[in-house]
């Protein structure tokens, strides 16, 4: 490999690393602000618990997605892409960047979700500890940490078989949900569509 080649391979991995800095800061900051407003306004505990275990099932859902992405291979997608099958052209570019990919999703939304969590976590043990004054507030505390550590590590680790598992249809779906949103094909096939009527 070239010295340039080298240099420009380098450079965007750089860019990438700043880049995704960036995202975390700016993504942890928002969704710590919402976490946190979200579980102080629940009079209700159980609507408080379900907060938190809803930010852990985002976080192992992605960590699904990052595995499946790492571990999927490109061949069958690229027989399902020449077919036109819907989601397969989006596969094969999130196992081409599959290093992006699960970087993004297993380590910075990972990490965002097990903040999160903790935080609501705090705040739960605060507010349950006002509610009573007979609760000890370390054992709680302990109790309510040991709780989502347990979900996100036996979460983690049965998406993690899961994933590796079933790789190729939770890459191809993930493709599909992309396909959806991807504005600028659905005009083209909807003006192609037009052409053919």
């Amino acid at each position: 490999m070239s010295n340039k080649k080298q240099k420009k391979i380098n450079k965007s991995q750089k860019y990438w690393l700043l880049k995704i800095s960036i995202v975390t800061l700016i993504m942890t900051y928002l969704l710590g602000m919402f976490s946190e407003a979200f579980v102080r306004n629940f009079e209700n505990t159980f609507f408080a618990l379900l907060s938190i275990f809803f930010i852990i099932l985002v976080g192992v859902l992605f960590d699904i997605v990052g595995v499946a992405v790492a571990a999927a291979d490109d061949i069958p997608f690229l027989s399902m892409a020449s077919k036109k099958i819907r989601g397969a052209n989006e596969a094969l570019i999130l196992i081409k960047n599959a290093s992006r990919v699960s970087s993004f999703c297993n380590d910075v939304i990972g990490d965002i979700c097990g903040i999160l969590s903790g935080s609501a976590g705090t705040i739960l043990v605060a507010r349950l500890i006002i509610m009573r004054n007979t609760l000890d507030e370390t054992i709680l505390s302990i109790l309510i940490s040991s709780l989502i550590a347990a979900l996100t590590v036996g979460g983690k680790a049965f998406g993690k078989n899961f994933a590796m598992e079933n790789s190729q249809q939770i890459v191809l779906s993930v493709g599909y949900i992309l396909s959806v949103f991807d504005i600028k094909n659905f005009k083209r096939q909807t003006k192609t569509n037009k052409k053919k009527e």
